[in-house]
């Protein structure tokens, strides 16, 4: 085999897009692993692909630069959702468990007291007819 004289560099070739395009992709994958939200022992992978066309006489090149990355995907966000029937209306219903805990009333982060699905009790209590046995017996 004949030897090659080489007198370039990759991260020089294209007036150094190669390497700027390197850099940017290390900064992608260095910011997903400071990501908060994504699994911080997943491997994440730089990916450098330079192809070589020849021409037909063999005496021009074109080199072609191709830099990507695998990052870790965002880790997945869980919540609980209840359901069932409506008795009233016979509809199924679906309303995100807010409190934690089914049937449990929680305080929100503004004070007001919020049934487990967020609704404001304040507001249920307003709708609902509350009859007043008291004042009834007068």
């Amino acid at each position: 085999m004949a030897k090659v004289k080489i007198n370039f560099s990759i991260d020089s070739l294209a007036e150094g897009a190669g390497k700027e395009l390197i850099e940017r992709e290390l900064s992608d994958i260095f910011n997903n692993i400071n990501d908060p939200n994504a699994d911080p022992t997943k491997k994440r992978s730089l990916i450098v692909k330079v192809d070589f066309v020849p021409d037909a006489d063999y005496d021009e090149v074109k080199a072609s630069i191709n830099v990507s990355s695998k990052l870790a995907p965002a880790a997945p966000v869980t919540t609980k959702i209840m359901t069932g029937r409506d008795l009233n209306t016979g509809m199924i219903a679906a309303s995100e468990l807010k409190s934690g805990v089914k049937g449990q009333t929680y305080i929100d982060d503004k004070g007001d007291i919020r049934t487990d699905t967020g609704e404001k009790v304040e507001d249920l209590e307003k709708k609902s007819k509350i009859i007043d046995l008291q004042e009834k017996r007068g």
